[in-house]
């Protein structure tokens, strides 16, 4: 394939809320821009940016997928990207690397929940946003409706530079504001036919028209003063303002489209070329390795050569694939760059250019380019590689941290090692998923962005691995402690015929303050125990407190003492103590009046203010304690201690209950006492696990 040089390449991150038609719309400007042979389509999975089989099956892309396609000349890159919440840091990720964002906004559902929130990114990234209102074809689509709802989240910035030609069903074309003429789509060939603007929507036309022009001329001073000179401007400086204005962010242009029915892909083609920028006027924002400084780095061809990878696949076939950016330089085949953050070498050698699941080989990729390279040995999501050791790196991704934990069980017996291996390889690919194993509970872990986001893990799991699990809430770690001090009796006797075993010890608990864990001393005097002897009891003793009295957890926050006892000369032994201090703690459990005590989150909500009230009703009901809450533009943040019992099923409520807008976090703050009324069903329902541990 041919190699393009900075100037002649655009990225495009394609993003918005899930069902807006991004996929079914990156299919259509490949298929037009003849790098597809045909129009697939996301319904019948054969969508170029959606072959997982997951996707396919849920009808919604689930990761980033880059594609590219040759349009007059210039490289367009296309990222598909995901536009459910739960896996929103793939969105964040192809952003990172991009040099445009294509908010794609459903012309019947207008301004959706992740439509606000990868909107922020952009602006976050500080990326030249354009918006397409696509769907245009559905029934009770509006394109005035839609646009209205983007002014009214947005502001004024949004301006059409397109009106659609034609309604819901009777939309076939675009009216393009800029060259002053509409084209109408026949066949699904994406390409329009240009014909004059109906004298119906003359009139409107020339009515947006002058509105683009109007604030076009606002961005700049020159091109106001020639618009106050002359009234208007000529259709050269018009594109050369809206191009410079789009750059700034000063101005979003709004397009018209339909991806499935292919109307007005070769126009939003021409205003990818035309009006996004290239590599080469967005530097990159780097790092010094060697002092800690901020740097630029510019898209320089004839600089040292670097690259960012910014997504890994874990292939179970090709293995590793790492996806990465030029950040500078011309990477080539057969060269060995550094890895920055770890200092390995890496081989350079299996250079690809991917087309969703297709790869074709390529022999060097130039700065600003994106690409993909097979079988690096170290190299992980956010790595800079570069041709010096001593270089500028590019800061690694932020991911969000996990909100949602499951229990993780192999449905066989004997697959855990299979189950480390395949989550490990997993992680590479997503780094926003967490897996470990709980020491209080011994269950294994996997935590991530939601249901949703576990759901789909565990089919990659089956389907790349074969290793199938099953997902359950997992136990919530309560600990026991006691209230009030008392003294107790241990001993430990059994005669077999010869020598037998006797241990005879007493101690004494307390309460110790919360987190204290557990504390043991030795006062004996007179040699009622020997010295030898004091050890095993302290074993005993620990091995009970972590056996638990009430429902098998762990006991804490309590101190023992031992201080008498008695032995036998012949018959006392370390094992004989040991059981001793066990029976003197289970004898002192049955007046210390033990209590269970459960984990106690920090929890922060976030979400738009109109739903404040009702979340922090919720959060109350949950036995959750309001600690405070703060206003952050429009909308409002909660903090709260909630018990972690409660929390188990969050994500799917605020979910519901904000129709997506709301997130949250948690952190472990503390431990505390469980409600009476409730610590008799916890007790209940472990008891038989406990008593079968015991046994």
């Amino acid at each position: 394939m041919p190699t393009y040089a900075a100037a002649s390449i655009r990225n495009v991150a394609i993003v918005g809320h899930n069902g807006s038609g991004k996929s079914q719309l990156i299919s259509a400007l490949l298929f037009t821009a003849g790098a597809t042979t045909r129009l697939g389509r996301v319904d019948d999975g054969t969508a170029p940016t959606d072959f997982d089989e997951e996707a396919i099956a849920r009808k919604h892309t689930l990761a980033a997928t880059p594609a590219w396609l040759d349009w007059q000349g210039t490289k367009v890159n296309l990222v598909d990207t995901p536009g459910f919440g739960n896996f929103l840091s793939e969105t964040g990720a192809a952003l990172r690397v991009t040099d445009a964002a294509l908010i794609v906004v459903d012309a019947v559902a207008g301004v959706e929940v992740q439509t606000e929130r990868v909107w922020q990114i952009a602006e976050d990234e500080r990326l030249a946003r354009f918006v397409v209102v696509n769907r245009l074809d559905r029934e009770r689509a509006s394109f005035a409706r839609a646009l209205e709802d983007l002014h009214s989240t947005f502001g004024r910035t949004l301006v059409p530079v397109q009106l659609p030609f034609g309604e819901e069903k009777g939309f076939r074309g675009v009216i393009d504001l800029i060259a002053q003429r509409a084209y109408t789509y026949e066949g699904g060939t994406g390409k329009g036919k240009p014909v004059s603007i109906p004298e119906s929507l003359s009139a409107e036309a020339r009515s947006a028209r002058e509105a683009l022009v109007e604030l076009v001329a606002e961005a700049d001073d020159e091109l106001m003063s020639r618009f106050f000179d002359e009234g208007t401007l000529t259709d050269d400086e018009l594109v050369a303002g809206l191009r410079t204005a789009v750059s700034k962010g000063a101005i979003v242009p709004v397009f018209c489209a339909s991806g499935l029915e292919n109307i007005g892909a070769d126009r939003l083609l021409e205003a990818c070329v035309q009006y996004a920028p290239s590599p080469l006027a967005r530097p990159l924002a780097g790092v010094a390795t060697a002092s800690g400084a901020a740097v630029t780095i510019a898209a320089d061809e004839t600089a040292p050569a670097r690259l960012f990878v910014w997504k890994t696949v874990a292939d179970p076939f090709a293995g590793r694939i790492s996806l990465f950016r030029v950040v500078s330089g011309v990477v080539k085949n057969d060269t060995t760059m550094t890895n920055l953050g770890r200092g390995s070498q890496e081989r350079i050698a299996h250079l690809l250019a991917l087309q969703g699941k297709a790869q074709a080989q390529v022999n060097e990729l130039h700065a600003g380019d994106l690409g993909a390279i097979a079988k690096l040995k170290e190299a992980q999501t956010g790595d800079t590689l570069a041709e010096k050791a001593t270089d500028v790196a590019l800061p690694p991704i932020a991911f969000a941290a996990p909100l949602m934990s499951y229990a993780l069980e192999p449905k066989t017996r004997g697959d855990e090692d299979k189950i480390s291996t395949a989550l490990h390889r997993l992680q590479e690919e997503d780094p926003t998923i967490r897996t470990d194993r709980d020491p209080r509970t011994h269950e294994q872990l996997i935590s991530g962005q939601g249901q949703m986001h576990l759901e789909v893990t565990v089919a990659k799991l089956k389907r790349r691995f074969g290793v199938e699990v099953t997902l359950k809430l997992p136990r919530i770690p309560y600990l026991e402690t006691i209230t009030a001090g008392t003294e107790a009796h241990g001993r430990h006797k059994k005669q077999t015929g010869g020598h037998g075993q006797f241990g005879d010890c007493k101690i004494r608990v307390e309460p110790l303050p919360r987190g204290s864990d557990f504390q043991f001393e030795d006062d004996i005097f007179g040699g009622s125990i020997p010295r030898q002897y004091v050890p095993a009891v302290e074993k005993g003793i620990q091995e009970a407190r972590l056996r638990g009295f009430l429902a098998g957890f762990p006991m804490v926050d309590f101190k023992a003492t031992v201080f008498d006892g008695s032995f036998h000369p012949v018959d006392s032994n370390e094992l004989a103590f040991k059981m001793a201090g066990g029976i003197a703690l289970r004898d002192a459990m049955t007046r210390c009046k033990p209590v269970l005590l459960e984990p106690i989150m920090q929890v922060e909500v976030h979400a738009p203010s109109e739903f404040a009230g009702d979340l922090m009703g919720d959060l109350n009901g949950r036995r959750g304690r309001i600690s405070g809450m703060e206003a952050r533009g429009q909308a409002t943040v909660i903090k709260a201690q909630v018990p972690m019992a409660e929390m188990l099923t969050y994500e799917q409520h605020l979910t519901s209950a904000t129709g997506g807008r709301g997130s949250y976090n948690m952190a472990h703050s503390h431990y505390e006492e469980v409600p009476a009324h409730l610590q008799a069903k916890i007790v209940a329902a472990h008891k038989p696990d406990h008593v079968e541990t015991e046994a």
